[in-house]
């Protein structure tokens, strides 16, 4: 069995950041992804980031990935396995991953675990049918693959996600009939539902798909306006002809990982679901395990790039490749930008969930053996 300082499980924005900031600290890092390209959601962005400068303003996701894994590899203590799955966590710490069909197992002196988030998704009748996508696959689709995934789509969810895959698909010279949102207003940012609305899409907030039509593929949904106590109104039915349905309803950390690991996690909404416990160092309850990105709680990819960092930071800190006043002034340097990130009403849900998480779980919860009270 393999023996490495630092193994950091998901090579996206979080983690290529967490193994650039350990690297250079000269930390031996070893990336296992299961993706034959490092970068994770990244590789799928190709609208500009805005924002700062140190934000990437102006910047696309797909060009950020290459820059981010081949700033990570210029650090030679740093290694990306690609087409690497990691299976499991064992009581030992060892880590278990699949690679061209051969079983390994890695034994870490530090884990960050950065495996982003898994795409939820809705029932309805006809939700089984060839033609229903998740927002992650249409991107995969067009912006890897190059294939369209129909010509008139009808988009569920206005999130950020469901806004710039709407622009993607517009680009991409597919027909977005409609965006549909539950809520009464639109869950992303202004800035992207303006350009939508300017396109001539319109976004129905206040409604809901309630089937999808069609025998051997979609062919068309059914809408409906429903009321503050989300039941339909009457005579607000609607039926539009369409050949796909892309639902962008959200996101769940990918925690597996951190179970194995008997992390302290809570359940809370504002972060997706079930996250981990974790100090000001990403260092979650249990001993040696780091958190960072979509894991830790769901939100934008610069604020992953932050996270990864200070998770790197505190696992090279721990290994003692940081003395204590360089830890000191890199950690202020890098929660400066990531809280400057966090303003706004976008930020302000952010941290009520993380305050929420502080109060979901017991003391005795909190502590693992051989850790110490810093969360």
């Amino acid at each position: 069995m393999r023996e490495c300082e630092i193994v950091i499980v998901g090579g996206g924005p979080a983690g290529l950041m967490a193994a650039r900031e350990a690297g250079e600290h000269g930390a031996e890092v070893l990336v296992l992804d299961r993706n034959d390209r490092a970068g994770g959601q990244l590789i799928k962005q190709t609208h500009r980031f805005f924002g700062s400068r140190a934000q990437r303003a102006g910047v696309r996701g797909i060009d950020i990935a290459d820059t981010l894994m081949e700033s990570a590899l210029d650090c030679d203590s740093v290694e990306i396995s690609l087409d690497s799955d990691v299976m499991g966590y064992y009581p030992d710490g060892a880590i278990a991953y699949e690679k061209n069909g051969t079983w390994n197992k890695v034994h870490p002196k530090c884990m960050v675990v950065t495996t982003g988030a898994s795409e939820k998704s809705i029932a309805f009748p006809g939700c089984d049918l060839p033609g229903v996508y998740g927002a992650g696959a249409v991107q995969t689709l067009m912006n890897v693959y190059g294939v369209r995934p129909g010509k008139r789509v009808l988009m569920v969810g206005a999130g950020n996600i469901g806004l710039i895959v709407s622009y993607q698909l517009l680009q991409a010279g597919v027909d977005v009939l409609a965006i549909v949102e539950a809520l009464p207003e639109i869950g992303g940012y202004t800035v992207h539902a303006a350009k939508i609305r300017r396109l001539g899409v319109p976004i129905l907030t206040g409604h809901t798909l309630t089937r999808a039509h069609g025998d051997d593929r979609v062919e068309g949904a059914s809408l409906v306006e429903i009321d503050d106590s989300w039941n339909p109104v009457e005579g607000t039915d609607t039926d539009v002809e369409c050949d796909a349905i892309c639902l962008a309803v959200g996101l769940s950390p990918l925690i597996d990982l951190l179970w194995q690991a008997n992390c302290s996690m809570g359940y809370v909404p504002e972060l997706g679901g079930y996250v981990p416990l974790c100090d000001e160092n990403m260092r979650s309850s249990a001993p040696g395990v780091y958190v960072a990105g979509d894991a830790r709680g769901i939100e934008e990819a610069s604020a992953a790039m932050m996270e990864g960092s200070l998770a790197g930071l505190g696992a090279a800190h721990s290994l003692d490749y940081v003395d204590e006043e360089e830890y000191a002034e890199r950690h202020a340097e890098i929660n400066a930008e990531l809280q400057a990130l966090r303003v706004g009403p976008t930020g302000e849900h952010i941290l009520a969930g993380f305050a929420r998480l502080q109060k979901a779980i017991p003391r005795k919860q909190k502590l693992t053996e051989g850790s110490d009270d810093t969360c």
